[in-house]
């Protein structure tokens, strides 16, 4: 069983997670500049059993595709094209920086440390997954 592999993407930058080989605990895994995703996706999936990819779907109160689609539309096109065979799903991330931002707090984390945008990335391509993971999609796709 390989690994699921959740982003978060911005168009500066991209939150990471993954999951652990036996799909049971997703964690932050990176933030990467939006320019080197690919080869960084490209390098971790050489190197890890990677299944499926995750990639937030970011969506308006009503459940429609937000403008941000404009942007990531054409990434998940390079990124299959580069990534040929890889199964890639969209996720609703509705909230996910929010929820982020609340974890941070209710964790401890002191005001300048969550204002780096980086760890917000991360945190929430590892809602993302979380969320996925026990989504009902995901349990019909084992």
């Amino acid at each position: 069983m390989g690994r699921l592999l959740a982003i978060d993407y911005g168009r500066r930058r991209c939150g990471l997670a993954v999951t652990d080989p036996l799909r049971i605990v997703a964690t932050a895994l990176e933030t990467v500049a939006t320019p080197t995703l690919i080869d960084y996706l490209k390098r971790y999936t050489a190197e890890n059993s990677v299944d499926y990819i995750i990639i937030g779907k970011p969506t308006d109160m009503a459940g429609r595709p937000s403008d941000s689609m404009r942007y990531i539309e054409p990434a998940v096109g390079r990124i299959r094209k580069e990534l040929p065979g890889m199964p890639i799903y969209f996720f609703d991330e509705r909230f996910t920086s929010t929820i982020a931002h609340r974890s941070m707090i209710d964790s401890g984390m002191t005001r300048s440390q969550r204002r780096n945008r980086e760890a917000v990335d991360r945190m929430a391509a590892t809602i993302i997954l979380n969320d996925f993971l026990q989504s009902k999609f995901y349990q019909t796709l084992q």
